[in-house]
């Protein structure tokens, strides 16, 4: 990939999800929303994500796979994509980084990072 900038920018908003956690099991899920929009100057088609998962034990899983929640949508310049997900860690903190792996209409491969964000149930830290 070159230096240029991301051909994705990336927003996330995440949350935990209560209702469906049980802390006694160890067993926190939490809620992610993302946002892309193509900074790119063709269109490109989402092909897969990867993703780096950490709990707050430090346990690391990768996870890989085509698309995201079963599409590999296709975004013109400019254009927005949102979609949501979850993980289930076994603490109530993490974190979640990766990229996005893109084809553009030229046929170029292209990666986009994925900041790391945190995943936190609320009042877990000080």
């Amino acid at each position: 990939m070159s230096s240029r900038l991301a051909p994705l920018k990336v927003e996330v908003q995440c949350h935990y999800i209560e209702s469906q956690s049980d802390p006694d099991q160890q067993h926190y899920l939490f809620q992610y929303t993302i946002t892309l929009e193509n900074c790119h100057e063709q269109a490109l088609t989402l092909t897969h994500r990867h993703w780096q998962i950490t709990d707050g034990n430090g346990s690391l899983n990768k996870v890989s796979g085509e698309g995201v929640v079963g599409q590999t949508p296709t975004l013109a310049p400019g254009e927005r994509f949102e979609y949501s997900s979850s993980v289930a860690l076994a603490t109530p903190v993490g974190s979640m980084t990766g990229f996005y792996t893109l084809l553009s209409d030229n046929g170029e491969v292209l990666q986009s990072p994925i900041d790391r964000f945190p995943l936190c149930k609320p009042r877990s830290l000080h």
